[in-house]
This record gives structure tokens, C-alpha cells and sequence, in this order.
């Protein structure tokens, strides 16, 4: 059987608040046994995955995780698929899913971060970005009476299914906010953690500024249209990483939205546009159905190497060579079909030439208990094509020589001059200048 690497993956104008503040009750039985022989199995299932990714899950955010009632939180959802080890949608509009309670895996990651971060959560106050219920309740556990949790979305639906799936867990001193996070949510307050659940596309200066001196921010962000879990410590006017895991969650609603572009490649393939790329659609007509040409960097790399770093590294060396870094993804009917073959099929690294050629990074070729990396590309020309994969190659060669390194992240202000920008890969947003760099000194690998 073909060996294939396992893929980590998976809310916010200003105007009138609602707020709702309520105290810890009696929690209500639901299928006591069973939900709790359930809730043991889930927790012993995090602790392996987390072994076998090289983490440790934090005793006292597997003694939370083992405490809280996690189908309180998913009304209506049978017990055992309130355990399962995956989001659960709880909201959409049409075909666009606005509102989850996250996977078990990525809440026990991101309370991981946060808590490594300040060296502990106890009587930490906390902002939550986004909220269902489940991961402020944890955090209530995590920060204990001494500390506080706030917890706000803009979508009144979702900050109603909180407050009575918290009242329903009897968890509190939770306070509930409905209002747009991308606006301070209480003007003079400061948290030691702000906590975002929702994918963003940018920073806006005012989460930032509710950090205390030395807080600590943990959000899902977007650079490159790739999604990861940055735990990011305040510095100055900037922000420096911590830690970083990969992640996929609901975007980021109103005034802090950004909209991911769709290009079709064909059918079943498109490529992701999320830093205002501008591609015509016309040239990529047919492209895929040009002969298929190849190259492999033909290295042997073990399971555990953490192949999402790699792909934020052939992002900042791409932008960095001038070329267009786009990111691909394909339904399973194309690729079953064979028109592509990606490392991941919800996005993988992909490059598109000025001369019209596509290369993209392949699925991984296995020999034994170890891999290789390899490059496919289509174009026109063959030469070109076959030179294009060759270079993606190399790219990944490089990664590889380095020692396989993982990204670092610093967020300045927008209006940051180029010459106070640490080295790195430098993406501009809205209110940020984000820059990438690769380094082991003074962060988390």
C-alpha cells in the first residue's frame, strides 16, 4: 500500500455590543457514562497524535480537555460524533461554511501554544476571536478563578448558541461579545492572550495594542494563501513568532475579511490567489493537457519531517526570485483521473511562469519508510517546462540542505520602512507588513 503523509488541517464593524455574563451552575447529565468513556478515548488520541508529531500535550490542557462536556457544545449532534476527532460545522451561508466548533487536535495545539507561550495560562486574562463555546470553557478551566475569559463574534446567531451551550455546561465568569473584533472589543482593557479561531488574513492594530506588554497572540493566519496557527509575542510596536502549527479554519467575517480568489486550471483544479495576484484565466486554457515533465530532488527524508514548513519556504523563495506564487488544489476526481498529482490536494505550492508554465510540488515518492520530493510541470514549451520543475527542485534541495528549518514570523505596521524590516520575505496587507524568515535562533522548531 502507497504511503502518504498525514496533513494537519482543519469571526469579527464597530457599533452596538451585546454582552451576556452568567455564574458557573450545576452542569446538566448527558449520557454521563458514555460521554465520559468517550471524552477519554478522544483525549487519548490527542496525546498519541501530539507524540507522533514530536509535541507533548500540556497536563493541564489534557486535564480540561478530559473535564469539559464537548456534546454540550454540539446540540443535536449524535454523542459519538460530538468526540470525533473533527470540526463540527454549525453554521453556513449557502455553500460557505461561517461558523464551527474546531477539531479536537487544533484546539489542543493552539491552548498548547498559547500556554507555552506565557509559561502557563493560570490567572492569565484572555480575549477569544471567535466563538462557539467549547474552547472558552477550556480556557476557563485553563485560567481558573483568579484569571478571566472574554469570548466575542460579530454573528448574533453564534454568540446566542454560546451563551446557552455555556449556561448549559455551567461554566462562569465567561463574558459573551457580540461585536466586530477588528475594532478594540473593550477600549483601555489589556489581555495577557488574545486567542483568534477563525482564519485571518492580516492583523489588525487593534489586537495588538489589547495585548499587555508581554502578551501573546495565537491566530490562524494567511500569508501566501497557506493557513497557520502563529503564536506571536508582542515586541514594541511588532509582533515575533513563538511557534507555529498548520491549521484550517472558517474566515475571518466583517470589516477584517479578505476573499480568497478562485482561477480554474481545469476541471476540478484551480489555483488560490490571496495576495492580490492577477492571473487571465485564458492563458491557463489546455495547460494541463500538455505533456507532464518532472524532477525529483533525490533526497530520503523520514515521516516526521514537517513538509508544511517546506511549503512556506518555496513560497518566500519564489516571490523573492519575482515569479508568481500561486497556490493549487484539486478535487479527488482529478486527481484520481490523473490530470494532477499534488502533495495535498486542498493546497500545495505551485508556481506559475511568465512564459505560461505551471510547476507545482508533487505528491511524494516512497521508497521503503522514506520519501523523495519531486516537481510536475506543463507549459507550451517542454524545455521550459521540464527547466521550470528543475527549479522548483532545487528550491526544495536548498530546504533540505538547510536542515529542513522552520519559518519565523514578524508583524510590523503597514507603514514600516524597508530599511527597519528584519531580513526575510516581506508580504504586505492591510494594516501589516509581514515578513518570513527561516531561522532556528529564538523560536520554537
Amino acid at each position: 500500500m502507497a504511503k502518504r503523509r498525514s496533513i494537519v488541517g482543519s469571526r469579527s464593524a464597530a457599533g452596538a455590543m451585546a454582552v451576556c455574563t452568567y455564574r458557573r451552575e450545576q452542569p446538566m447529565s448527558v449520557s454521563t457514562i458514555d460521554s465520559a468513556a468517550l471524552r477519554r478515548a478522544m483525549v487519548d488520541q490527542l496525546a498519541d497524535d501530539h507524540a507522533a508529531k514530536g509535541l507533548t500535550l500540556r497536563p493541564e490542557v489534557e486535564a480540561a480537555m478530559r473535564k469539559v462536556p464537548r456534546e454540550l457544545f454540539t446540540p443535536g449532534l449524535p454523542l459519538r460524533e460530538a468526540y470525533e476527532n473533527r470540526a463540527v460545522i454549525t453554521k453556513r451561508r449557502g455553500e460557505e461554511n461561517i461558523s464551527s466548533v474546531s477539531a479536537p487536535f487544533l484546539i489542543a495545539e493552539m491552548l498548547g501554544q498559547a500556554a507555552d507561550a506565557l509559561g502557563g495560562l493560570r490567572g492569565r486574562h484572555v480575549l477569544e476571536i471567535g466563538s462557539g463555546g467549547y474552547n472558552a470553557s477550556l480556557l476557563w478551566e485553563l485560567v481558573g478563578a483568579a484569571g478571566s475569559v472574554t469570548t466575542v463574534d460579530i454573528d448574533p446567531d453564534v454568540t446566542d448558541r454560546a451563551v446557552a451551550c455555556l449556561k448549559a455546561a455551567g461554566y462562569s465568569d465567561v463574558k459573551v461579545v457580540c461585536a466586530d473584533a477588528e475594532h478594540p472589543v473593550d477600549p483601555g482593557r489589556r489581555y495577557d492572550l488574545i486567542i483568534v479561531t477563525a482564519g485571518a488574513w492580516d492583523i489588525p492594530p487593534a489586537w495588538r495594542e489589547q495585548l499587555t506588554d508581554d502578551g501573546v497572540l495565537v491566530v490562524p493566519l494567511r500569508t501566501f494563501g497557506m493557513t497557520r496557527s502563529w503564536a506571536l509575542r508582542r515586541a514594541g510596536v511588532g509582533l515575533v513568532s513563538v511557534s507555529e502549527r498548520q491549521c484550517g479554519f472558517v474566515p475571518v467575517q466583517g470589516d477584517g475579511a479578505y476573499d480568497v480568489q478562485y482561477v480554474d486550471v481545469a476541471d476540478g483544479v484551480h489555483l488560490r490567489l490571496d495576495e492580490g495576484q492577477q492571473l487571465d484565466s485564458r492563458s491557463l486554457d489546455g495547460l494541463l493537457e500538455t505533456a507532464r515533465q518532472e524532477a525529483w530532488a533525490g533526497v530520503s527524508l523520514p515521516p516526521p519531517t514537517v513538509l508544511a514548513n517546506l511549503d512556506l519556504w518555496l513560497a518566500t523563495r519564489i516571490a523573492a526570485a519575482g515569479q508568481e506564487f500561486v497556490v493549487l488544489t484539486a478535487q479527488d476526481a482529478a486527481i484520481s483521473s490523473g490530470v494532477v498529482a499534488p502533495s495535498w490536494r486542498f493546497g500545495t505550492p505551485a508556481v506559475l511562469h511568465d512564459d505560461g508554465t505551471l510547476a507545482y510540488r508533487s505528491e511524494l515518492r516512497w521508497t521503503g519508510d522514506a520519501f523523495d520530493l519531486g516537481a510536475y510541470a506543463h507549459g507550451p514549451d517542454t524545455s521550459a517546462a521540464a527547466a521550470a520543475a528543475g527549479r522548483l527542485v532545487e528550491h526544495m534541495r536548498a530546504w533540505v540542505s538547510a536542515g529542513c528549518p522552520a519559518p519565523a514570523l514578524h508583524v510590523l505596521p503597514a507603514q514600516t520602512p524597508d530599511g527597519d524590516l528584519p531580513a526575510g520575505t516581506a508580504v504586505d496587507k492591510r494594516h501589516s507588513r509581514i515578513v518570513l524568515a527561516f531561522t532556528s535562533e529564538g523560536r520554537e522548531s
